[in-house]
């Protein structure tokens, strides 16, 4: 299974942190295999979160100036292991990690410059090929009592429905900063309700539902070819993949996953106070005992 993960991006609301370093790799706290707490980049997680649910083909989307060090994050690094040889427990969850990464396609696709999320994931195509894909935002997390469960359940359905699109939607207080999605309830799905969406809008002023859109997406290839009708001529300039989604629609070929607070909680890094909520739960998290760690 393949998967992309966008690192992209400008990132003005946390300058002048942005100015000179990715909010995807901000600091979350997690639990080793040892039961011990560290600290991880997000887009770390966010890629265990992908390996933990099957996938084994990972682009990573990135603006050309960051390529370098996302690349160097991303590259097993032999003579940093030798180095700290005589402090082997210091590097174990590092060496874990690099396990991961020999486990692993990966691939680097650059935006040249910042024209929104659809864009992002458009220059994936080539890397991603006729199949389905999950994409993942690099500056939030999934958190949930197991990993890459949510992803593993959005992929199944979207592969055994042939569907275009399977959102993961929340209940938000505030809609109005969101991909606010409309929907009808559709059954149930791994234990999750599941909506047949009807309707898709991106930040409106009047929210026609509550169910706002996290940034992780199960797609068939078709979302490439709405992407390349896209000409980014609205109002921002930038492509947004709400509207390259809502095209399909009509088709009911779009559907939509709603997250429980028993089944996983969604925290993003793309503001200071949501870095700060994120931090501080992820904390509570590591430093809970396994049976109270959800």
């Amino acid at each position: 299974m393949r998967g992309v993960v966008t690192i992209a991006g400008e990132g003005t609301r946390m300058l002048p942190w942005t100015r000179g370093l990715r909010k995807e790799f901000l600091p979350l706290y997690d639990r080793t295999e040892s039961g011990e707490h560290v600290l991880k980049p997000v887009a770390h997680v966010v890629l265990e979160s992908l390996v933990a649910a099957g996938v084994d083909d990972v682009t990573l989307v990135v603006g050309a100036k960051d390529l370098a060090f996302v690349q160097n994050y991303f590259t097993i690094d032999r003579e940093l292991v030798q180095r700290h040889a005589r402090h082997a427990e210091r590097l174990a969850e590092t060496e874990r990690f690099y396990d991961t990464l020999r486990g692993l396609r990966l691939r680097f696709a650059v935006q040249p410059a910042p024209r929104g999320f659809g864009d992002a994931v458009a220059h994936a195509e080539e890397y991603v090929g006729e199949g389905p894909f999950v994409l993942h935002a690099g500056d939030a997390v999934l958190l949930e009592p197991e990993r890459g469960r949510m992803i593993r359940t959005m992929m199944a359905l979207q592969e055994r429905d042939h569907l275009d699109v399977v959102l993961l939607v929340r209940k938000v207080a505030d809609p109005r900063r969101y991909g606010v999605v409309e929907g009808r309830l559709d059954g149930r799905e791994g234990g999750l309700q599941k909506l047949l969406v009807t309707g898709m809008e991106e930040k409106p002023p009047k929210p026609r539902s509550q169910w706002a859109a996290t940034a992780v997406y199960a797609f068939g290839h078709r979302i490439f070819d709405s992407l390349r009708s896209l000409d980014g001529t609205g109002p921002t300039g930038e492509i947004e993949l709400t509207d390259a989604i809502r095209p399909l629609i009509p088709e009911g070929r779009v559907a939509a996953l709603v997250l429980s607070p028993k089944a996983g909680e969604w925290r993003s890094v793309g503001s200071p106070e949501g870095f700060q909520r994120a931090l501080e739960r992820t904390r509570r998290r590591a430093l809970a005992t396994p049976k109270n760690a959800a």
